[in-house]
């Protein structure tokens, strides 16, 4: 069989549901003499058949930051990390409010609220409740939460107050899990999500590659995402920032653009109707290579990720645009670029374009503490 047979016999399986075996996800991670272009193509037809062209933005807000009592050795909020991020309790209702409707200005299609810890108490639990009604009210948005370990009633609650979709990542497998984190386990990770989806809530749950896993771990992970029936995968790709206890551990090298490619092929093919997100790191691993991973993934995050800064609010809708795509908004996709543009030559001029030496960031190590939807 040609390798551009083996990727359409992928494609067909994926489109009539049927899994494809362990040993065909190990050739598309490890067999370099498959194209990359073959494989994106192949995933492309499986992701077109069920998004078309369109591209889901998702906004997130950090609600709380540091101050978590978990251990998880990815991240500069754990309880063993050094890292000097700013803590700050959870943030008022009307900065809530506020960040909503400026992801729903900003062509956002879901906006994500993020709390640092292990998990809400009943009491926060209620809040978050009615800070959900407030915006579902408001904004024709859609809104996931991050909120921790949660129970059957946190679950009841939150569905009862209006809550579209419920994010709680495995991370990685359950024979990983124990080698980044000591505090809670993978079990009572996928408590959580058994929780809403009694509740009827849509869940959210993907996985962080690049901590030293192995292809089969990779393949483990994905393989429970389609067990589970998740309707939204984020795959984060790791970001070795200072502090986190992971980082002097392992080798985020093996990060390649070509590897992180494959990785979300593999997770189009084995999940064929989920919303599948680059999240955090795409910047990072994918370099000049990120328009491509919207070939097998329909969905991306926008202006920044929990603790680190991404690609601008410009930089991001331009990529879309170029790459022939358009979002899932009612916002028309030019008019957002140009309000964008506007703003950003109004108020970050250090993020400008400079008419001799072209592009400049900032440097934004530490601005912002760390990747994806933890706990």
């Amino acid at each position: 069989m040609s390798t551009l047979e083996f990727c359409r016999t992928l494609s067909e399986k994926s489109l009539k549901g049927n899994p494809i075996s362990v040993t065909e996800s190990t050739r598309i991670l490890e067999d370099r003499s498959i194209p990359l272009l073959e494989l994106l193509q192949a995933a492309y037809a499986v992701r077109s058949h069920y998004y078309r062209n369109r591209v889901s933005i998702h906004i997130i807000n950090n609600a709380k930051n540091g101050n978590c009592p978990e251990d998880c050795a990815y991240c500069v909020q754990a309880s063993s990390s050094d890292s000097p991020i700013a803590d700050y309790p959870i943030k008022s209702e009307s900065e809530i409010m506020g960040e909503a409707k400026n992801a729903y200005d900003n062509g956002a299609y879901r906006y994500c609220m993020v709390f640092a810890g292990r998990g809400p108490s009943k009491g926060r639990v209620k809040k978050l409740a009615g800070m959900i009604k407030n915006i579902k009210k408001n904004y024709p948005i859609q809104v996931c939460l991050s909120p921790g370990l949660i129970d059957d009633d946190d679950a009841k609650v939150l569905k009862e107050a209006g809550l579209d979709r419920l994010n709680h990542n495995l991370n990685t497998s359950e024979s990983h899990y124990k080698t980044i984190c000591s505090t809670h386990t993978y079990a009572d990770r996928l408590n959580t999500l058994y929780a809403a989806q009694k509740a009827g809530l849509e869940t959210c749950s993907g996985m962080i590659v690049g901590m030293g896993e192995s292809r089969d771990d990779i393949i483990e992970v994905v393989l429970k995402l389609r067990e589970l029936n998740t309707p939204s995968i984020p795959v984060n790709f790791y970001i070795p920032l200072e502090g986190a206890p992971l980082k002097e551990k392992i080798d985020s090298d093996q990060l390649t653009p070509d590897y992180c490619l494959r990785i979300l092929c593999l997770v189009r093919f084995i999940n064929p109707t989920a919303e599948i997100r680059m999240a955090a790191g795409r910047e990072l691993h994918l370099r000049s290579l990120q328009v491509m991973g919207l070939y097998p993934a329909n969905s991306l995050f926008m202006d920044g990720y929990l603790n680190t800064q991404g690609t601008t609010l410009v930089q991001t809708l331009e990529m879309i645009k170029d790459g022939g795509f358009d979002i899932d908004s009612d916002k028309e996709l030019e008019n957002l670029l140009a309000t964008a543009e506007i703003n950003r030559k109004l108020n970050d001029p250090i993020n400008s374009t400079d008419s001799v030496n072209g592009p400049v960031f900032k440097d934004v190590a530490m601005l912002r503490p760390e990747l994806n939807l933890i706990n």
